[in-house]
């Protein structure tokens, strides 16, 4: 019974095992879901997931198996389909949303919103945009997503005045999977691992050291005797290598993310961006532009940032081979002699700890995929998402062996 839920939770990536979904049967031969859909939805995530980083692969997969027994008031892929508005079109009706007259005391008749809106649901069969009867977006309606209204039912969209006062459409728990592309804030957090705190700092005794004032205090006959200790302070220092253009265009805004995340970091000793083009060669650039002349060579940064920084590659490792086994494979400025993978073993060689970050890391059979399979064989590599940037981090801060 289920078979197909079982191999689709599987499919999704959920680890269920057999045991588990036997338990899920005697739950439902012991009447505990009872004829409703509803609270079998609950009883079989409580059974079978484990973490809510999983509670969206459950909740994709149960769509998926269950979607003919769907409620009145829930809404098919088509449907949210024609409600996806891109994010320029939010952006364009973001001034128009801030002048509408919101009121607190909203006269809104639910029981009616809900009747309208399970009719539409029936009689609807293609996109509205604007308009005051059916489901759509930027309308007068009560429901749908982006428009004029204040109160009803939103479908799909991001969250606007937050006054609706049913949700449907959307997955609850897409922040929570630990697969998923980074944002600023998770970016923050996982920085937040690399700490390394160390009192023995070139700063000034500005801190009470409370249990030596209370030790020459006593030692003194109640004397009071204060003890100032140099405080202890982060003593990591990280070094941002970035790659920029070309095929890292579609992540821009997420670099710009790490960045800002780093920048507002500021309980490091030191921190240190730049940015290359597919490959590290004997210049490093100072702006994502990469622009020739705006750079720092290389060997000089090898000479002024000692071997204890932590250095963290982001990139796509996406070039074809000659830009990472040529000496004449860099197209957008020197090579210095050596090719990219002679420079990356230099980066190897000189820093204790490095770790790379790789958005894509798709299997496929492009030539640039020999280059990340050779960048995987110098440095630890892992994917850009909330699991592969934890893992970096205790990486980097782990003893070296």
């Amino acid at each position: 019974m289920f078979q197909n839920f079982f191999e689709s939770l599987r499919a999704k990536g959920l680890h269920v095992t057999l045991g588990e979904f036997l338990d899920l049967q005697n739950a439902l031969d012991k009447g505990l879901c009872g004829s409703s859909l509803t609270q079998f939805y609950y009883i079989s995530r409580m059974i079978l997931v484990k973490s809510e980083t999983d509670y969206d692969k459950f909740d994709m997969a149960f769509e998926e198996c269950f979607k003919a027994a769907e409620h009145e008031t829930e809404v098919g892929a088509q449907m949210l389909r024609w409600l996806d508005k891109s994010e320029m079109l939010e952006l364009a009706h973001e001034e128009a949303r801030k002048h509408l007259n919101q009121t607190e005391d909203l006269q809104i008749d639910k029981d009616d919103v809900e009747e309208k809106f399970k009719q539409r649901l029936k009689d609807q069969n293609e996109e509205h945009n604007g308009g005051s009867f059916w489901i759509g977006t930027m309308g007068k309606t009560s429901f749908g997503n982006l428009g004029g209204n204040v109160g009803g039912v939103r479908v799909g969209g991001q969250t606007g005045y937050q006054s609706a006062f049913s949700v449907v459409g959307a997955r609850k728990y897409r922040d929570f999977r630990d697969d998923r592309v980074m944002d600023n804030r998770q970016f923050q957090l996982a920085f937040r691992r690399l700490r390394q705190f160390s009192a023995n700092l070139d700063i000034p005794e500005s801190e009470l050291d409370i249990d030596r004032t209370i030790d020459k205090t006593c030692n003194q006959g109640g004397v009071l005797n204060i003890v100032m200790k140099k405080p202890r302070k982060n003593a990591v220092k990280l070094m941002l290598l970035m790659d920029s253009g070309g095929t890292m265009i579609p992540y821009s805004s997420l670099l710009n993310d790490l960045f800002q995340a780093v920048n507002k970091s500021n309980h490091y000793k030191d921190v240190k961006c730049y940015y290359f083009h597919n490959c590290i060669y004997n210049h490093l650039y100072k702006t994502p532009e990469c622009e020739n002349g705006d750079w720092v060579e290389t060997e000089w940064l090898f000479r002024n940032a000692d071997s204890d920084y932590k250095v963290i590659i982001v990139g796509d490792a996406a070039m074809a081979p000659e830009e990472l086994y040529s000496d004449t494979g860099n197209y957008r400025g020197p090579n210095g002699g050596l090719s990219g993978y002679e420079w990356l073993k230099l980066v190897k060689r000189h820093y204790k700890k490095v770790v790379w970050l790789n958005p894509k890391m798709a299997p496929g059979k492009a030539p640039w995929r020999e280059a990340e399979t050779a960048c995987k064989e110098l440095f630890p590599m892992y994917k850009l998402t909330v699991a592969g940037l934890n893992r970096a981090m205790y990486e980097l801060m782990a003893p070296k062996r």
